[in-house]
C-alpha cells in the first residue's frame, strides 16, 4: 500500500482518506460550515460511525484498565449542549438546518479525537504512514499555493479562473471581494494557514521530536517553509501574527529556564521576536495602519470586533441567556438583540460614524443562514453559553490533570489553540481534539503510543504487562 498503510477493515480507507483532505477545507466539494467548508470531519465522522462498538467500549465498566476512562467524558459532552440548547430554542427560536450544522460540528470534533483512537488504540495501525501522509499532502497544498503565486504575478488567466471556481470563497482573482491576487492553498481563507501550520503540525512536532526525531525534523522543514512562503507570496496579515505566536511558544518549549545559559539564550530568542514583531508592525501595510489607527485601521479587524460585539451585548442584556445560551443556531437571533446596545457600545468607545453605520447596517440584515462570527468563543458562548463554556473548559483541564499531562509543552500547546480559536469559529477543526489526543496518550500505565517500538503498528499496551 501507499505510504506503507495497513488497512484492517475497510473502514480504515476513511480514515486514511480523512487524513489525506486535512488541508483541503476551503473547495466548493466540501460540505459547507460557517466560512469554511471542509471534507475531513464528516470523513472522521463516518469512520467513527462505523466503528461504533469501540467508542461503546469506552462507557463500559472496566475500560480503564487501558487507560481509555478519560475519553468518556467527551461522548457525553455534545448532549450537555443539546440539553443546553432546549432553553434557548424553545425560548427564543428554532432554526433546525443551522442547529444541526452547529451541532454536527461539535459531534464531528468528538469523531475526530474518537478516530484517533480507533485508528491507534484500538486497531492498532502504523502512525508512522500517517504522520507521512500529512507531510504529503500539506507539502502539496504549499505547491497549490506557489502556482497560484506565479498565477497571479503572471496573471495567467487560466489558472486563476480555474482556482476561481473550485474555491468556495475564492481569493485569487483581482476582482474577489474578500481581498484578490493572493494564494490561499487549498484553505477556505489565507488566514487559516496559520491553523493548520501551528494547530496541526506544529504540535505533531512536539509530539515526535523525541520518539521521531526524523519526522519531527520533516515536520519543522514543512512548517518553516510554509509559514516563511505564505508571508513572503503575502498571503495575509493573520499567517504573520500567527507565525509570531508560534514563534515565542516554540522558544519557550525548548528553553531550559531553570538553566542560566540557556534561559539567558530564550530570552534573547524572545526579545528577537519581539524585534520581528515591531518590525512587522513597520512594514506591513495593514498592521502599521492598525498600529496608528487602532480598530478602525483594518477593515477586517474592526469587522471582527463588531460581529462578536452583536453576539455578546445579546449575552449581556439577558443574563439567563449568558448562563445557557441562545441555543445552537440561534446566533442571528442573538445578535439581533444585542444590536441596539452594541451600535452603542462601538459609538461610545469613539469609533466613526462610517464604520458604527456599517456594523448597523450589518447587524439588521443578518439572518441565521449568513450569520458568523469568526471566532470560536463567541459562537460558543452565543450558543451554550457560559454553562456550556464552563464545562468545556472543566473537561479538558481534569482531563489533562487526570493523564498527568502537565507539563511546559503543554501549557505552551494549550496556550497556542486558546490563541488560535479567538480567530477561527469552525467547532470541527482538528487543533483542540489533537490536543485532548496527545495528552490522553500519556495517561497513567505506559500508554504513550508514539513510541519507537511501535511506529510499525504495534501498541504501548501490548508491551506493558499492566496494560491488560
Amino acid at each position: 500500500m501507499p505510504f506503507g498503510i495497513r488497512i484492517q477493515d475497510r473502514s480504515d480507507y476513511l480514515f486514511y482518506l480523512a487524513l489525506a483532505l486535512l488541508p483541503v477545507d476551503g473547495t466548493v466539494i466540501g460540505f459547507y460550515m460557517p466560512f469554511w467548508t471542509p471534507i475531513s470531519p464528516w470523513l472522521f465522522l463516518l469512520y467513527t460511525a462505523a466503528n461504533w462498538r469501540a467508542v461503546i467500549d469506552l462507557i463500559k465498566p472496566g475500560a480503564h484498565c487501558n487507560g481509555s476512562t478519560s475519553l468518556t467524558p467527551f461522548i457525553f459532552f455534545p448532549l450537555v449542549l443539546i440539553a443546553l440548547s432546549v432553553f434557548g430554542w424553545l425560548a427564543t427560536a428554532f432554526h433546525p438546518v443551522q442547529a444541526v450544522n452547529s451541532l454536527l460540528a461539535v459531534i464531528s470534533a468528538a469523531a475526530c479525537l474518537f478516530s484517533l483512537h480507533i485508528a491507534i488504540r484500538e486497531k492498532r495501525l502504523p502512525w508512522r504512514p500517517m504522520v507521512n501522509i500529512l507531510l504529503a499532502v500539506y507539502w502539496l497544498a504549499f505547491a497549490v499555493g506557489v502556482l497560484q503565486r506565479v498565477a497571479v504575478s503572471f496573471d495567467i488567466t487560466c489558472i486563476r479562473e480555474y482556482f476561481a471556481h473550485l474555491m468556495s470563497r475564492e481569493y485569487i482573482t483581482a476582482g474577489s471581494k474578500w481581498g484578490g491576487n493572493r494564494p490561499q492553498f487549498l484553505f477556505a481563507e489565507p488566514s487559516y494557514i496559520g491553523m493548520h501550520l501551528f494547530g496541526v503540525l506544529l504540535p505533531l512536532h512536539w509530539m515526535l521530536r523525541r520518539k521521531a526525531p526524523d519526522l519531527a525534523y520533516n515536520l519543522a522543514a514543512l512548517i518553516i517553509t510554509f509559514a516563511t512562503g505564505a508571508v513572503l507570496m503575502g498571503a495575509g496579515t493573520r499567517i504573520i501574527l500567527d507565525s509570531l505566536v508560534a514563534m515565542a511558544m516554540v522558544i519557550a518549549v525548548a528553553t531550559a529556564w531553570r538553566q542560566t545559559k540557556s534561559r539567558r539564550r530564550g530570552l534573547l530568542q524572545l526579545i528577537g521576536v519581539a524585534v520581528l514583531s515591531v518590525a512587522a508592525f513597520a512594514v506591513n501595510s495593514r498592521l502599521s495602519s492598525i498600529a496608528e489607527n487602532g480598530a478602525e485601521g483594518d477593515g477586517s479587524f474592526f469587522a471582527r470586533i463588531w460581529q462578536s460585539l452583536g453576539v455578546l451585548c445579546g449575552l449581556a442584556k439577558h443574563p439567563v441567556h449568558l448562563l445557557f445560551g441562545f441555543g445552537a443556531g440561534n446566533l442571528s437571533d442573538a445578535t439581533h438583540l444585542g444590536s441596539e446596545t452594541a451600535v452603542h457600545a462601538l459609538q461610545a468607545l469613539g469609533f466613526s460614524a462610517n464604520n458604527v453605520f456599517k456594523a448597523e447596517q450589518w447587524y439588521a440584515n443578518v439572518t441565521p443562514a449568513n450569520m458568523f462570527t469568526m471566532s470560536a468563543y463567541t459562537s460558543f458562548l452565543g450558543e451554550f453559553g457560559l454553562i456550556g463554556f464552563a464545562v468545556l473548559i472543566s473537561l479538558i483541564i481534569s482531563h489533562v490533570t487526570d493523564a498527568h499531562a502537565w507539563s511546559k509543552t503543554t501549557v505552551c500547546w494549550f496556550l497556542l489553540v486558546v490563541y488560535l480559536y479567538t480567530q477561527f469559529e469552525g467547532y470541527a477543526f482538528y487543533a483542540l481534539p489533537l490536543f485532548v489526543w496527545g495528552t490522553y496518550i500519556q495517561t497513567g500505565i505506559n500508554t504513550n503510543i508514539v513510541t519507537v517500538t511501535n511506529d510499525q503498528g504495534l501498541s504501548a499496551d501490548s508491551e506493558s504487562p499492566k496494560a491488560h
